[in-house]
């Protein structure tokens, strides 16, 4: 479900009691790369950005796991952050936090392998040893074409690395 698209005004700020929400860029060859995800106990720095500044939001973001958020308008939000020190240092702990984690994604993305972003990727992700997604999914959050995920992929199979099956990545080892 789409939350938010690039451009769009912020009327409210979400704090995620449950679900999941992906926060991308889109560039103009159709590509996504993920900038983060926003969980339980979260709230979206680029939400409360925009809120501060009055800018537009500047990415997308969309729920990929179906949840519960507890809305503030955006005038009552600037109240709290101006009232209350525990919310201002909430939120620029959140926006060191999330600073810090797109400063290490543009490094991976300039500077990184692509196969060994993919297979720490699939060690972050996987539970149990077991990743449920598309190559497509991968490639979006790794901000790569699906297709060179799919090439890493049977690489590492061929190497023993992993089990492919539909629409599942199982590791071997780890």
């Amino acid at each position: 479900m789409l939350i938010y698209s690039e451009g769009d005004s912020c009327p409210a700020i979400a704090f995620i009691l449950s679900g999941e929400i992906r926060v991308y860029k889109t560039g103009t060859s159709g590509r996504e790369i993920t900038l983060y995800d926003i969980g339980k106990g979260d709230t979206c720095i680029l939400n409360a950005s925009c809120i501060l500044s009055g800018m537009s939001y500047p990415a997308n973001a969309v729920s990929v796991q179906e949840g519960k958020m507890l809305l503030f308008p955006a005038a009552d939000f600037r109240e709290l952050i101006e009232k209350y020190q525990d919310v201002r240092n909430f939120v620029f702990t959140l926006l060191t936090k999330r600073l810090t984690s797109v400063m290490t994604l543009v490094e991976e993305v300039a500077f990184g392998r692509m196969d060994e972003r993919l297979f720490d990727y699939l060690k972050e992700k996987t539970t149990d040893g077991r990743l449920d997604s598309t190559h497509q999914n991968i490639a979006n959050d790794l901000g790569t074409a699906r297709e060179v995920v799919s090439r890493l992929l049977k690489d590492f199979e061929r190497k023993g690395l992993i089990a492919i099956s539909r629409n599942a990545i199982q590791l071997k080892k780890v």
